[in-house]
């Protein structure tokens, strides 16, 4: 039994969903955001919330139960509150800049790099050693900042390159004489 699947839920007032031709349609003061609906699970919009069951007795209907109930949570929380991640350059001559539609980061490379940003992502440089990423869907603001983090990602001898904020890099010790 899913102990996180067993829990409805719950919808916030300002937010409404609706389940029409296979789809979860969920419509808030941020956005709309939608997912489509698996077979294995009966998913049934009641007062208190949205409930998530699994369809039938199979071992595939109970391992997707969890999950499906953490995806309609997500498209809730990201309707209501949304999603951001936070992105820490270090090295010397290493920064980020957003201008307009491209984050211009400066990686040690010969040549800058240009990052297109996606629709439906915010990219904000509050100085040049930061770059913060939000948006309503947390699937596309986890990968934008994976595909930003794999342009150098950080070193484990002097920690040099772009890591998650509070993600700690294991220090190596250098070659001794």
């Amino acid at each position: 039994m899913s102990r996180i699947g067993k829990k409805p839920v719950a919808i916030p007032s300002g937010v409404t969903a609706t389940i029409e031709a296979g789809q979860l349609s969920v419509k808030g003061p941020k956005g709309t955001l939608a997912m489509p609906l698996r077979d294995e699970i009966s998913y049934t919009l009641e007062a208190d919330g949205i409930s998530v069951k699994p369809a039938n007795a199979t071992k595939q209907a109970r391992a997707f139960w969890g999950m499906q109930r953490t995806l309609v949570q997500n498209l809730i929380t990201g309707v209501t509150e949304g999603f951001s991640k936070k992105l820490l350059i270090t090295g010397v001559g290493y920064r980020a800049a957003a201008q307009g539609k491209n984050l211009k980061l400066q990686l040690g490379y010969s040549h800058d790099v240009d990052f297109a940003i996606p629709e439906g992502i915010e990219i904000k440089t509050p100085d040049n050693t930061t770059v913060e990423i939000s948006g309503i869907d947390k699937q596309k603001v986890g990968q934008v900042a994976a595909e930003i983090r794999r342009w150098r990602k950080p070193e484990p001898y002097k920690g040099k390159g772009i890591k998650y904020d509070g993600e700690f890099i294991f220090r190596k010790e250098g070659k001794k004489k």
